[in-house]
């Protein structure tokens, strides 16, 4: 739908040094909210949205054939917790801590662990020193998710990734 805006989208996001990581709609009492999130390494500054808001609403402006005009134009980061929808995603999260709902033997299987690598078929989390290969076609739901550092009995904070690790058969 929003094919071509993504295009110029991206366009923009380059101009002010941030990458776009997704173009969402979503509907409010008022209309559709357009969302575009960005990022970049070390991740972005009010500036960024405000520098990103600025020229997509002037090309919105300019060419109203990308969206109509029940649109709100929204920019911001994805978020500590992101959705992963795209093999991009995937490939920028590794070594992140991921949930992911995927199917395995016909049945949803909830799982937490670290993504270890992105491959064109699947991807590989490791959970409770196990390897799990997970094929793209099987993913259901993804993000990453996000543990704050917790003290250890020697007061030092480190991240630890709860049990929940184990997979899980969810219904």
């Amino acid at each position: 739908m929003f094919e071509r805006l993504e295009g110029k989208a991206s366009d923009i996001c380059q101009k002010w040094g941030v990458l776009l990581y997704d173009i969402d709609v979503i509907n409010v009492k008022n209309g559709k909210v357009l969302c575009v999130y960005i990022t970049k390494q070390g991740g972005i500054t009010i500036t960024d949205c405000s520098n990103v808001s600025k020229d997509i609403n002037l090309l919105v402006e300019a060419d109203s054939s990308l969206i109509d005009n029940l649109f709100n134009i929204e920019v911001s980061s994805p978020g500590i917790e992101r959705t992963l929808k795209f093999k991009k995603h995937y490939n920028s999260s590794i070594n992140e801590v991921l949930k992911i709902i995927y199917l395995a033997n016909a049945k949803k299987v909830s799982l937490t662990g670290v993504l270890r690598e992105v491959n064109s078929d699947f991807i590989v989390i490791e959970s409770e020193d196990k390897l799990i290969c997970i094929p793209f076609q099987n993913i259901k739901k993804a993000r990453t998710f996000y543990q704050a550092p917790q003290k250890t009995k020697s007061g030092k904070k480190e991240t630890v990734i709860k049990k929940s690790m184990e997979a899980k058969e969810t219904e």
